[in-house]
C-alpha cells in the first residue's frame, strides 16, 4: 500500500484494520470533490479528468458505505448533482463530456452523454442503496427513487446476456434493492440466467483471459446475489483470492490501466478490495 496506493486507499485500508476513523477517510475522499457536489479527478482512476462523473460517484459512495454507521452531509449533496445530470427516465449516461480526455479510458471519454445506461446507473444506485442502509436521508432522496425505478425497468426489459461488467453491476444493484422490492427476487433469476455454472463470464473487449468471478458478482456472504453460485465454486474463489496476493502484500488487476498513475492506483484499491472480502468471508 504504501509504495502503490493513493492517500485515499491507504486511509481506506487503516480504517478497515481499525486504525483510523470515519473522518480521516472523508478527508481522503474530499479531495476528489467539486463545488457541483460531484467527484471527478481521478476518482476512478481510468477516468482522470477533473468533471464530476458517474463514475465518481460510484467510488464517493464506497467510502460512505465504508465509514458506516458513521453518515456524511456529503452523501444527499452527491445525490442532488446526480439528480441534475439524471435524464427524465431517471437513468445516468454512462459519462458525461470531458474536456481533456489524457488519461481517460475511450468507454470513458467516447460515451454518449445524451442516452441513459444501466451500466452507470446501476454501479451508482447500488453503492447509494448500501449507503442508504444507514443513512436516513440517502434513502428518502427522490434521486434514488427513480434511479431505482429505471434500473429495475431496465433489467426487466433485458433479453440477451449483457456485457460482463454491467451484468455484474445489475445484479449487484437487485442484490442491494432486494429488501425493499420484492421484484428484484425474480429479476435476479433473470439475469442469473446469464451466469455459466462456473460462474466465469468473460468480459468481451478485455484481455485475452479476462473474465468476472463470482467474487465481482457477490462478494459478501448470506446476501441474495450469493444464490447464484454453487457454495463450492465460491469457496474455491475465496481460496483464489487469498493465494493471489503478492510478495510485496498488495494483489494484482487482471484489465487494462490508461495511465501510468492508474496501473499503481488500481493496485491499492484492489488490495483493499480483496482483504475486504476475505475479512468480510472469515478468510483472514
Amino acid at each position: 500500500m504504501a509504495t502503490h496506493a493513493r492517500v485515499l486507499d491507504r486511509r481506506r485500508f487503516q480504517l478497515l484494520l481499525g486504525e483510523t476513523d470515519a473522518g480521516a477517510v472523508l478527508a481522503a475522499v474530499d479531495g476528489y470533490r467539486n463545488p457541483d457536489g460531484g467527484y471527478g479527478w481521478g476518482l476512478e482512476p481510468d477516468l482522470r479528468a477533473p468533471e464530476s462523473q458517474p463514475g465518481g460517484a460510484l467510488h464517493a459512495f464506497e467510502v460512505f458505505e465504508e465509514v458506516a454507521p458513521s453518515t456524511t452531509p456529503r452523501a444527499v449533496e452527491l445525490c442532488d448533482w446526480l439528480a441534475s445530470v439524471s435524464s427524465p427516465d431517471g437513468g445516468l449516461p454512462f459519462a458525461l463530456p470531458v474536456a481533456d480526455s489524457a488519461g481517460c479510458a475511450p468507454f470513458w471519454a467516447q460515451a454518449d452523454p445524451t442516452t441513459s445506461s444501466l451500466h452507470s446507473t446501476a454501479f451508482v444506485a447500488a453503492a447509494a442503496l448500501r449507503v442508504a442502509a444507514g443513512d436516513p436521508d440517502v434513502a428518502a432522496h427522490p434521486w434514488l427513487d427513480q434511479a431505482t425505478r429505471y434500473c429495475l425497468g431496465a433489467i426487466e426489459a433485458v433479453d440477451t446476456a449483457p456485457h460482463a461488467i454491467e451484468l455484474s453491476f445489475a445484479i449487484q444493484f437487485l442484490d442491494a434493492v432486494h429488501e425493499t422490492r420484492p421484484e428484484a427476487v425474480g429479476l435476479l433469476d433473470h439475469l442469473g440466467r446469464f451466469i455459466p455454472e462456473n460462474g466465469l463470464v468473460r468480459v468481451a473487449g478485455g484481455g485475452e483471459d479476462e473474465m468476472l468471478r463470482p467474487l465481482d458478482f457477490a462478494p459478501a456472504p448470506g446476501r441474495p446475489a450469493r444464490k447464484l453460485f454453487p457454495p463450492a465454486v465460491v469457496d474455491a474463489e475465496l481460496r483464489r483470492l487469498a493465494d493471489g496476493q503478492q510478495d510485496d502484500g498488495g494483489w494484482l488487476v487482471d484489465f487494462a490501466s490508461y495511465s501510468p498513475a492508474a496501473a499503481l492506483e488500481w493496485r491499492g484499491y484492489t488490495t483493499v478490495r480483496a482483504v475486504s472480502i476475505l475479512r468480510r468471508n472469515s478468510v483472514i
